[in-house]
């Protein structure tokens, strides 16, 4: 069925508003003084309540449908299960979200990055839902969201200049551990799998160039991070106000 015709788009557009309405209802929470004196430091506060919100259920969700259909682990492509499927529409309905978000409030040119991997991960989510293939694949992409339980707790304590904080000095080294376990090591596995589309001009080598290029992202992102936890005096005095990711 064409994609402006699909029965998905209900579904994708109910998960973007229910995102939208929770932002707002997240918006009425009190925030903690620093981030309240800063309008910039506001705004992150609130859309990583929202990242905060869909990494436990999306992570907790695709823990059950690995558990559920443990064929996703071995049939990435055809693997298919109706719980798996409304998670990557979920998942999708938050990227679509967070997009709206960050061009809405003026933040594009600071999250460039988010915004690059957001419409990457949009691409490689739409192929399993309007074409049913790679559902499994989507599902362990989304094993990720584990690991970002960890890591927005880090970076919410980050904003409210919290690293001090026992909390923060015990969730560093907790998040080093579920970035190996639920970032690194399916993203490898993920990549090791795609590798065999190499040559091939079907979906599957769109999603291997796609997955090729989050692999540098992550190891960017990795390097950040055991720079700014683990060897701070590399990190410079100055950072850039506006960037949206803080190290």
């Amino acid at each position: 069925m064409p994609p402006l015709l699909h029965p998905a788009l209900p579904l994708l557009l109910g998960a973007t508003l229910t995102f939208r309405a929770l932002r707002r209802a997240l918006c009425r929470l009190p925030l903690p003084l620093h981030v309240h004196a800063d309008p910039l430091r506001t705004w992150r506060w609130h859309n990583l309540l929202v990242s905060f919100a869909h990494s436990i259920v999306s992570g907790i969700w695709a823990l059950l449908c690995v558990w559920q259909t443990p064929d996703m682990l071995v049939e990435i492509e055809t693997a298919w299960s109706l719980s798996g499927y409304l998670l990557v529409c979920f998942s999708a309905g938050y990227f679509i979200h967070d997009t709206v978000d960050i061009v809405a409030s003026g933040q594009a040119r600071a999250s460039w990055e988010y915004l690059v991997h957001h419409i990457m991960a949009m691409g490689a989510f739409f192929s399993g839902i309007f074409w049913s293939s790679f559902v499994g694949g989507g599902v362990l992409t989304l094993l990720v969201e584990v690991s970002n339980i960890f890591l927005t707790i880090r970076m919410m304590m980050k904003i409210s200049n919290a690293q001090d904080h026992f909390l923060y000095r015990v969730n560093k080294y907790v998040n080093l551990v579920m970035y190996f376990l639920f970032r690194l090591a399916p993203q490898a596995y993920l990549t090791h799998f795609f590798l065999r589309y190499v040559g091939q001009r079907t979906l599957g080598t769109f999603l291997l160039a796609v997955l090729l290029m989050l692999d540098v992202m992550i190891l960017i992102y990795f390097s950040r991070l055991l720079r700014s936890d683990f060897c701070p005096e590399r990190v410079p005095r100055q950072q850039h106000k506006d960037k949206f990711l803080t190290e």
